[in-house]
């Protein structure tokens, strides 16, 4: 007659056999070459009380005993750790004693309702109970319901057939208390599956197997070979059933429980939090001594200094406030960027705390180290409110140097999106810094001032800015206008209104005033890239012919790219095109020297990157604007991985050239803008005035401007997984990157010629790591893998006449690769079994195709160099 949970006999002992396995691998692999380990053991239970008013009420003592650790698959016995160890060295006398204590589980219609152990046990051991009594609740008909067991509170399906019952529990559905964080781009981050199934044969009402598996398989977003999976297995079995002692007479099972044992005590069934401490770790110094020659400037573009960079965070995470000052303090400068990148990397209350103490943002001397702070601030994986009031009051407060102040507004920007991307957007300290930047903004009467509320705005991407990014865009001129204009640029499409869409087409098309080139076409790109009406687009084709001559050209440009790479708007294009009036010609043989293409750098199955290129000429052949985007994206989600822009303008006076329309009165300037990983950065002026301009063009060396160095935390998944066999799980999983973007600009009025470089030069390092530790057995596997590559950008130009040449270069070049998968398992004795294997590839270089049209344009540049190399005796 019971029909809602199983039932044991009176006066019976059920002996079963019991095991817990752990298995560590990567995702396709077979378990028998798995890292892991299995705890086993005899299971004793007994009936001690059953409820006089309800036969479904009742409490089973349950006793562990003969408890065996061993390796997990067959092993030679020189590669088992285990072999030759009593299971009383290999545990400790403490723990295997708590182990072997008896818990009681009162299980009312086959549910566990109490779960009875001793108060002061080890955690762990505690846990590992939680685990066997979570395996005696089930139901015995078929129905989803809500469960607690050892996972948390999760969402469970029952199927029953006669004798054989299987549950099947949702784990991403548990809630438990959850420590860790996630990256926050998608394409960065890790994802995960998992799956539970449990089955249970009875017999004579109660339990004669059951076999748990769960699965839980870990993939990184943007390469998902780098993968790893823990696979936990439960097996219990009836061996016999042998007479037992009879049962306890009550009437309340807490008086059950009183007689048994007074020290036993009602605890929860879910899993408690148990943190494994590292004896044998290094202290940081320790640590920073042995890494700190690979994070040497000249080291930064090598594999070797982004590994170290993520072993270094890992101990700030562990560090104090005062060790990570005691290492910044004692620093030489050199190494001093790179200890700031690492220490704000780390993300902890300890190390932030550190670095507002340890920086002077009165002192001018160490601006270098404020940036380089404040950027890392930028890139932070999972930024929380307490930074960004940290950077607000440094604000407020008093800053010596003013691209310091520029930078620390430019970067709350960034914290503001991050924050409100994470549903923070109604957190004080983000109404705040939101206030303050759009307040600011309007009350700003210097120009500099304005500008930098304004990138701040470029990279807080705030809806209710869009209105005064519109004002900015249309009515100011010169950089600001600019920098609205491309701030706009930056929104999801979903932001873009109508009112949007008007300004900019009042901008491109001059409809109250004359605008600049640049501001025009990236009105122009706005409306293109923002699901254009059939009006826009034919609008836009129907003005070419009638801009400024490079500007036809380059629009053109932007037309043909649209088409070539089959961007959203190219269907519409395609029907404009259909008409006579906008597709002739007359207007499609504009010649100039502008152009725009793009590309793919990579096409993957997980992750494809592409690549932008346009450039626009003044019509004296001055270079106006070079803009070279890589975006990174997959099925889901897409990320601005890099843009690095150079500006020029008002250099006609140079060459004694006549400016385009809107273009008279331009102050002589030239700089870089730069984008990291959707972070904009504080531009860099490479020249402003024309005195400027003469003076470093007399005493140019041609060396390129450093615009960002330094180490980035990218990838920074950190969780920890509780196993239904009350062991635990800890995976982790980061990506660094070194860093060095260079750029510059050089003149020869001799050979009136004008050349253009940025040099990307990168490292990129990621490891996975796996770890089950039970204090007394840790198993895990570690996956990396690490790249080193350099991307050139260079484009020349001779402007000794119209149309003047144009060579556009973008060359990768070879690029080791290597992989590697270690497997280990050890004891805390320092006993340790490891296997690894690695892969290492040379990928070849390449130079991106650009367009046709440059690489005639490229054969004759190179051919009148050499001509001009040649006469010169």
């Amino acid at each position: 007659g019971h029909t809602t949970g199983p039932s044991l006999n009176n006066d019976k002992i059920y002996k079963f056999a019991y095991s817990s396995e752990v298995f560590i691998d990567q995702v396709k692999a077979s378990l028998q070459n798995s890292a892991g380990y299995r705890i086993s053991s005899g299971v004793d239970v007994n009936l001690l009380w059953r409820n006089p008013d309800n036969d479904d009420d009742q409490l089973i003592k349950i006793t562990v005993r003969d408890v065996q650790v061993e390796n997990v698959n067959e092993r030679l016995d020189t590669k088992s750790i285990f072999k030759g160890k009593s299971t009383e060295k290999i545990i400790g006398k403490e723990y295997l004693q708590a182990l072997q204590r008896p818990i009681v589980l009162q299980l009312t219609r086959g549910k566990v309702k109490n779960f009875y152990s001793y108060q002061n046990e080890p955690g762990l051991i505690q846990n590992l109970k939680r685990g066997l009594a979570s395996l005696f609740q089930l139901q015995l008909h078929s129905g989803a319901t809500r469960e607690v067991d050892v996972s948390g509170e999760c969402n469970v399906t029952y199927q029953v057939r006669q004798d054989q019952v299987t549950k099947i529990k949702a784990l991403d559905s548990c809630e438990i208390a959850k420590t860790g964080f996630t990256s926050p781009s998608q394409i960065l981050d890790v994802s995960t599956k998992v799956t539970s199934a449990t089955i249970y044969v009875l017999e004579d009402s109660f339990i004669k197997s059951i076999k748990a598996e769960e699965n839980y398989a870990l993939f990184l977003n943007s390469r998902r070979k780098t993968d790893a999976k823990v696979v936990s297995k439960q097996r219990l079995e009836l061996k016999s059933i042998q007479a037992g002692p009879g049962l306890i007479a009550a009437k309340q099972a807490a008086g059950v429980i009183k007689t048994l044992d007074s020290s036993y005590v009602a605890l929860p069934l879910v899993a408690e939090t148990v943190k494994a401490e590292c004896k044998k770790c290094p202290s940081l110094s320790e640590q920073w001594q042995s890494i700190r020659k690979h994070l040497h400037p000249e080291n930064l573009s090598k594999a070797e200094a982004t590994r170290s960079f993520l072993s270094l965070i890992q101990n700030l995470r562990k560090a104090t406030k005062e060790e990570i000052l005691q290492i910044l303090r004692s620093e030489n400068n050199e190494l001093l960027p790179q200890l700031v990148d690492a220490i704000t990397s780390a993300q902890t209350p300890a190390s932030l705390e550190a670095m507002l103490e340890f920086l002077d943002f009165k002192n001018i001397s160490s601006a270098i180290l404020q940036e380089r702070f404040l950027y890392a601030c930028g890139f932070a994986s999972h930024p929380n409110e307490m930074l960004l009031k940290a950077l607000t009051t440094k604000f407020k407060g008093e800053i010596a140097n003013e691209e310091v102040r520029e930078t620390v507004v430019i970067v709350m920007g960034a914290l503001i999106r991050k924050l409100c991307e994470r549903g923070g957007c109604k957190l004080p300290a983000v109404v705040e810094a939101k206030k303050l930047i759009l307040g600011r903004l309007e009350r700003a009467k210097k120009d500099d001032n304005v500008k930098m509320y304004l990138l701040a705005l470029k990279n807080a991407r705030l809806p209710e800015a869009i209105p005064l990014l519109l004002k900015y865009a249309e009515s100011e001129e010169g950089p600001i206008s600019n920098i609205a204009a491309t701030a706009l640029q930056r929104y999801d499409v979903s932001f873009l209104t109508k009112e949007v869409k008007k300004t900019m087409n009042r901008i491109y098309h001059q409809s109250r005033r004359v605008h600049e080139k640049t501001v025009r076409t990236t009105a122009a790109a706005i409306i293109l890239n923002s699901n254009p009406t059939y009006m826009e687009v034919k609008n836009i084709l129907l003005s070419i012919g009638e801009l400024p001559l490079e500007m036809n050209k380059y629009m053109l440009s932007i037309i043909q790219d649209i088409l070539h790479f089959e961007m959203p708007a190219s269907k519409t294009v395609r029907q404009v095109l259909k008409d006579m009036r906008a597709h002739n010609y007359e207007r499609f043989s504009r010649t100039g020297s502008s152009s725009a293409y793009s590309g793919y750098m990579t096409r993957g199955p997980d992750i494809s990157s592409t690549y932008s290129l346009d450039i626009l000429y003044s019509a004296s052949g001055i270079l106006r604007r070079s803009n070279l985007n890589i975006h990174i994206f997959n099925k889901n989600a897409q990320l601005h991985a890099s843009q690095v822009v150079i500006e020029a303008q008002g250099l006609e006076t140079i060459i004694a050239a006549t400016p385009d329309e809107g273009e008279e009165n331009l102050d002589s300037f030239a700089g870089m803008s730069a984008i990291l990983f959707d972070v904009q950065l504080r531009p860099v002026t490479f020249f402003q005035g024309y005195g400027d301009l003469m003076s470093k063009m007399l005493s140019a060396t041609g060396d390129p401007i450093n615009v960002v160095k330094g180490l980035i935390l990218l990838t920074d998944y950190s969780q920890v997984i509780q196993l239904q066999s009350g062991l635990r799980a800890s995976v982790e999983f980061q990506g660094g990157l070194s860093i060095d973007i260079s750029g510059g600009m050089e003149f020869s009025l001799w050979y009136r010629e004008s050349k253009t470089s940025v040099k990307n030069r990168g490292a990129m390092f990621i490891a996975g790591n796996i770890v089950v530790d039970s204090l007394f057995a840790k198993a895990g596997m570690e996956t990396t893998l690490e790249i080193e590559t350099t991307l050139d950008f260079i484009s020349t130009v001779q402007f000794s006449q119209y149309p003047f040449l144009v060579c556009m270069q973008m060359d990768r070049v070879e690029s080791p690769f290597r992989r590697y998968v270690t497997k280990y398992e050890s004891l805390p004795s320092g006993r340790r079994y490891t296997s690894r294997k690695g892969k290492v590839e040379l990928l070849a270089g390449s130079e991106y195709p650009l367009h046709q049209e440059n690489s005639n344009m490229c054969r004759k540049v190179f051919s009148t160099e050499s001509d001009s190399s040649s006469s010169w005796f």
